[in-house]
């Protein structure tokens, strides 16, 4: 990944309700969730979300797909995980060593098995 494409990757994410409908939408998982939803969910009149939900599509970080008269958006794993490894590709000089340790799944595929994995417990079902 180029500086300049991450800078406006990071330029986009930058903005309060564009950070909150990615990371809404990174929860949500590979099926994503209709743009009512999205507005609903976080209180956003419609003509802002769509301005935003626009400038995510626009710089790659998300996509929709339309389903009859309404849109479905989910991210763009493969873009996040650029961004992440463009970010951190370098740290302690290329060894990784000071990377934070976390329990999160390193992979979209990873983290979405994750999160099956923990909404089908016998704990979390009704």
């Amino acid at each position: 990944m180029e500086i300049l494409a991450a800078a406006e990757l990071l330029a986009a994410l930058g903005h309060e309700s564009r950070l909150s409908i990615f990371r809404l939408l990174v929860e949500a998982g590979e099926n994503g969730l209709f743009a009512s939803a999205i507005g609903e969910q976080l209180g956003m009149a419609p003509a802002t979300l769509s301005f935003h939900l626009a400038h995510l599509s626009r710089v790659g970080l998300i996509h929709g797909q339309k389903e009859g008269r309404f849109i479905r958006y989910s991210t763009e794993y493969g873009t996040m995980d650029d961004l992440l490894s463009f970010l951190t590709q370098n740290c302690c000089e290329g060894r990784g060593g000071c990377l934070p340790r976390t329990e999160a799944p390193t992979t979209p595929a990873k983290r979405c098995a994750s999160v099956r994995k923990t909404s089908s417990t016998p704990e979390s079902t009704p």
